[in-house]
């Protein structure tokens, strides 16, 4: 049987090379993003795949909720729900104009997981199957200088799919989290600095969909970054502090 597929951020970058690799194996998607010019385009790459498209804003609670019903009633109950839509913009809290950009951005990584998630909990715990997948980021490991809204939202991203990790296991709904390293997409392209271990999206695509095959609790890639993710998270304060203090800055947007 096809594998049934939910997946928001799918107009470009990762969501793109997730929805291209679930195509090529026969699944049935179901797209969301903003922009319906670029779903359309999508889908057309991808055709004759079995595809539907939701123009919506994760940050919209009724829009994913008409979205996740209107999926929900063509095709049943997904096998996956991918939470991928996310942004990331340089900030400083010192100027007024960036938050919008705060909001923006938590808005969109962190309630947009709620968002995604929520029209599948209890269709999926009524089936007791079905897997949650979130993607965070080794970002939120610590906090990076000028990208305080960026790590506090993947920081936060983890641990909500930690917690509905726990809270769902008895339901058999697995929660998978995905926390990437740099991968070539139009989101880092934007960063004027050096990324270690850059990763090709379709490359990325793939080992995330391995990993929630494989029902993979916490899934870091590419591997090296596992490395430097623990690094991270065990530098003592004034060493990181010292590390970090003139690292180079995502800059800020217009």
């Amino acid at each position: 049987m096809a594998l049934k597929v939910f997946l928001t951020g799918a107009s470009s970058g990762l969501g793109e090379a997730l929805a291209k690799h679930y195509a090529s194996r026969g699944a049935t998607l179901g797209l969301v993003a903003r922009r319906a010019d670029e779903l359309a385009r999508v889908k057309a790459a991808i055709a004759p795949a079995a595809v539907e498209t939701f123009a919506a804003d994760v940050r919209d609670a009724d829009a994913m909720v008409a979205a996740g019903r209107a999926f929900l009633d063509r095709h049943g109950v997904p096998d996956v729900v991918i939470a991928n839509a996310g942004v990331s913009r340089g900030t400083m809290v010192e100027h007024e104009e960036d938050l919008a950009a705060f909001r923006a951005v938590l808005d969109t990584n962190v309630a947009g997981l709620f968002n995604t998630f929520h029209p599948f909990v209890a269709p999926m715990r009524a089936a007791g199957r079905g897997t949650l997948a979130g993607v965070a980021s080794i970002a939120g490991f610590r906090g990076l200088p000028g990208s305080a809204a960026y790590s506090a939202s993947k920081a936060a991203a983890i641990r909500v799919l930690e917690s509905l990790r726990v809270e769902l296991a008895p339901a058999g709904i697995a929660v998978v989290t995905i926390c990437p390293g740099y991968v070539a997409t139009p989101m880092t392209a934007r960063n004027p600095y050096r990324m270690p271990f850059l990763m090709d999206a379709d490359d990325a695509a793939a080992s995330i969909a391995r990993a929630i095959a494989r029902g993979k609790r916490f899934h870091v890639l590419p591997w090296p970054m596992a490395i430097v993710g623990r690094v991270l998270a065990a530098l003592p304060r004034p060493i990181y502090d010292r590390a970090f203090a003139r690292a180079p800055r995502k800059p800020r947007q217009p």
